[in-house]
């Protein structure tokens, strides 16, 4: 099995044709699927900050808030 990720701009006549003639041809033969990944509604390098800083051994302890609001 070969896995193709395709991005396609849904918006543009070529997008919107390409689509179309996918799905009829899906909808034909079952030995081809259309698997939609689902978009994440975080910006990819605000999830690499985070992710980064999870894994830093840079920690802090707050232990009250008003502290911590106030040192920024």
């Amino acid at each position: 099995m070969t896995t193709i990720t395709l991005k396609i701009n849904d918006k543009s006549t070529a997008g919107k044709t390409f689509l179309a003639f996918l799905k009829t041809f899906v909808a034909k033969e079952k030995a081809v699927e259309i698997i939609e990944e689902p978009k994440s509604p975080y910006n990819p390098k605000f999830v690499e900050m985070v992710n980064n800083a999870e894994k830093s051994k840079k920690r802090y302890e707050v232990k009250n808030v008003d502290d911590l609001w106030a040192s920024l």
